[in-house]
């Protein structure tokens, strides 16, 4: 059984709160718009991967999906990751807000991604000046 505690350690040491947003000062081709897409994932070698969908049955939300590596001395990998704003708002967030991470690096990135979740349920992503924003405040994450 999985508790809270292992959860925090597991995700100090494997897991990544992100946003990928391209920068919006690029333009994209075929005229397609720039996007905040935030996640939370953890990725661990093929054979711990029975761990992950472990966690996605105490979460309740996410997948796990296959990642394979050909760079030569690395392994498959496995990688839990929520990507939907609704549980990533109820889920993953009040979870780590309940229980702290311990990394000063990791702790530091949550925060972040917390103002970038803020801001995205505002809508601010919407508008070139708020993508722009957001697009620097992601830059402090790790």
């Amino acid at each position: 059984m999985l508790n809270s505690n292992y959860i925090v350690g597991l995700v100090d040491g494997e897991g990544s709160f992100t946003v990928y947003i391209k920068n919006p000062a690029k333009k994209l081709e075929n005229g397609r718009r720039v996007k905040a897409e935030p996640r939370f994932y953890i990725k661990l070698i093929e054979k711990d991967k029975e761990i992950l969908y472990k966690l996605k049955k105490y979460f309740g939300c996410g997948n796990v999906y296959f990642q394979k590596d050909t760079r030569p001395n690395h392994q498959n990998c496995y990688r839990y990751e929520v990507t939907k704003r609704d549980d990533l708002e109820k889920i993953i967030i009040p979870f780590f807000k309940r229980n702290r991470l311990l990394l000063k690096s990791k702790k530091t990135d949550f925060e972040i991604f917390c103002e970038i979740m803020k801001r995205i349920k505002k809508k601010e992503h919407l508008t070139s000046s708020g993508l722009a924003k957001l697009y620097l405040i992601k830059q402090k994450m790790h």
